[in-house]
């Protein structure tokens, strides 16, 4: 085991992060329970808009850093340890979370889940690369707070781009715009790292 690993863990509060993705996936078994979701999938939209915000947040506060000058300079890139760090909670993220909202794949079940996790992941990471760690949750909280109370009467190919936080699971319109803003957010994150101070 590579001995700079535990150093990098109680940097970035791996430890810290990992409860709190507990703490998220509890609570998003309890929302979807508490909700009834079992008798109707459309009662799951909170809890597949939310629950993904929340889980991004937490992993937005993990990509900050205490030593931006010592990863300037470090003899080794970064970009290939920040890039698993983020790939790693995403896809642990995306393996507990679902677990909430189990059955009815086709409506607000895993799949939404899923895609949604991956697109609030990539808003964190874009954000925490022009705004910093500490405020990367907001641009995130903005955009799936306004697609939940904006995409109620909205229909046809554009609501599922633009409102891919609430769209049912198979929408590829709505994965289309998470996969992208996925791989923009992860692909700057890992390059640039997140902003200093931030």
């Amino acid at each position: 085991m590579n001995p700079g690993l535990p150093l990098y863990a109680r940097s970035r509060a791996l430890p810290q992060t990992l409860a709190a993705l507990a703490a998220t996936t509890g609570f998003a078994v309890w929302a979807a329970g508490a909700l009834d979701a079992y008798l109707d999938p459309g009662r799951r939209v909170p809890v597949v808009a939310l629950a993904p915000l929340l889980a991004a947040a937490v992993i937005g506060a993990s990509l900050r850093s205490d030593s931006d000058e010592l990863d300037r300079t470090a003899v080794r890139p970064w970009w290939p340890r920040r890039l698993a760090h983020l790939l790693a909670l995403t896809a642990l993220a995306s393996a507990v979370l679902p677990v909430a909202v189990a059955g009815h794949a086709e409506t607000f079940g895993a799949p939404a889940m899923i895609r949604n996790i991956l697109g609030c992941v990539g808003i964190v990471a874009l954000a925490a690369v022009v705004l910093g760690a500490r405020l990367s949750w907001l641009p995130a909280f903005g955009y799936v707070s306004a697609a939940y109370l904006a995409s109620s009467g909205a229909r046809g190919r554009a609501a599922t781009v633009w409102a891919w936080p609430v769209q049912p699971g198979a929408q590829p319109g709505a994965w289309a715009a998470a996969l992208a803003a996925f791989a923009l957010g992860t692909a700057l994150y890992a390059v640039r790292g997140a902003r200093p101070g931030g």
